[in-house]
């Protein structure tokens, strides 16, 4: 009765909102939804929603990524990265699974790292 709540993986529980500007370091556990102006550098295992009217720029390593606003920068995702149709990326990704709906725009570099057991070479 008194457990703790286990979170659903793809709740989201932080959201940074429209009309709003942020700047640092965001560090998060779960699911965060970002959908005004963020510049900085986000740290997370879990997994960062980037709004349509956001503006995303910095370092970014997550486990996964969502993204149907604007980003500028490096992202390293660890499973993930899905650029809805709306996405607009400039910048490096390295992700092992990229998901691109039609009229995404990714302006850079795209590298796919397999898991490191793919990697191994067969004698």
């Amino acid at each position: 009765m008194f457990g703790r709540k286990t979170m659903a993986k793809d709740e989201i529980n932080a959201f940074l909102g429209a009309g709003t500007a942020y700047q640092g370091k965001l560090h998060f556990q779960g699911s965060v939804r970002i959908d005004g102006v963020f510049h900085g550098e986000v740290t997370s295992e879990g997994t960062l929603v980037v709004g349509q009217e956001a503006d995303v720029q910095g370092t970014i390593n997550v486990g996964q990524l969502v993204l149907s606003g604007r980003m500028t920068g490096e992202v390293h995702a660890r499973e993930k990265i899905v650029l809805h149709r709306t996405a607009n990326l400039q910048g490096c990704l390295f992700t092992p699974v990229l998901v691109v709906e039609e009229g995404a725009v990714v302006e850079g570099s795209i590298t796919m790292n397999g898991s490191p057991k793919a990697e191994t070479v067969a004698e």
